[in-house]
């Protein structure tokens, strides 16, 4: 079998396996915070990890548009976190399928499930009125405005990622470099790559 095609199904199966288990901790979590808080947390909540979606579809999606001579520039001259934008950069497929595939959809995922818990909490305090209509009008519209919201801020992100791309990506980089020189946890492979 190709040297590629065993990278791609390496790659696939792993990350497969990553997103189970960090779909499970999302779920349990946001499950359990849930139930432990009022509806409107709970909204608030949801519309967080609606953010948290949009944010992580941005990143993957100005990993892939951005132009890399810039940042060899800023790297060259030793821009905090232009190292790991460059390292970004020469992953994107990765670190797009990570931030788009992985945490994107889990975040859109998980703020279904978790605005399900809500509206059933809505439901239960509306359980005096005789009347469905309030119940069912309620959830339309909140699952309409989570998805509008969804959808409508993805929309915002991609123009912001393709127009500013080099920005984005430089900003992950030096979050990326905070997080591994700081906190000592290694967050992007080293890149074999030149």
């Amino acid at each position: 079998m190709n040297q590629k095609i065993k990278r791609s199904i390496k790659f696939s199966l792993t990350i497969a396996v990553i997103t189970f288990v960090l779909a499970a901790i999302f779920s349990s979590f946001s499950s359990s915070v849930l139930n432990n808080v009022s509806w409107v947390i709970g909204l608030i909540i949801v519309l967080l990890i609606v953010l948290i979606g949009i944010i992580f579809d941005m990143l993957g999606i100005a990993s892939t548009a951005a132009k890399e001579a810039p940042l060899h520039a800023m790297a060259a001259e030793k821009v905090t976190g232009a190292k790991e934008a460059v390292n970004i950069y020469k992953n994107a497929d990765k670190f797009a399928s990570f931030c788009n595939d992985v945490i994107g959809d889990i975040s859109g995922i998980v703020s279904g499930s978790a605005l399900t818990i809500v509206i059933l909490d809505i439901t239960r305090l509306l359980q005096g009125t005789t009347e469905p209509t309030p119940q069912i009008f309620l959830s339309v519209f909140l699952t309409s405005l989570v998805a509008a919201l969804t959808v409508g801020g993805k929309a915002l992100g991609k123009y912001f990622a393709i127009n500013s791309s080099t920005q984005i990506i430089l900003l992950a980089g030096k979050i990326i470099f905070f997080i591994q020189d700081k906190l000592k946890i290694r967050v992007l492979p080293k890149s074999n790559k030149k």
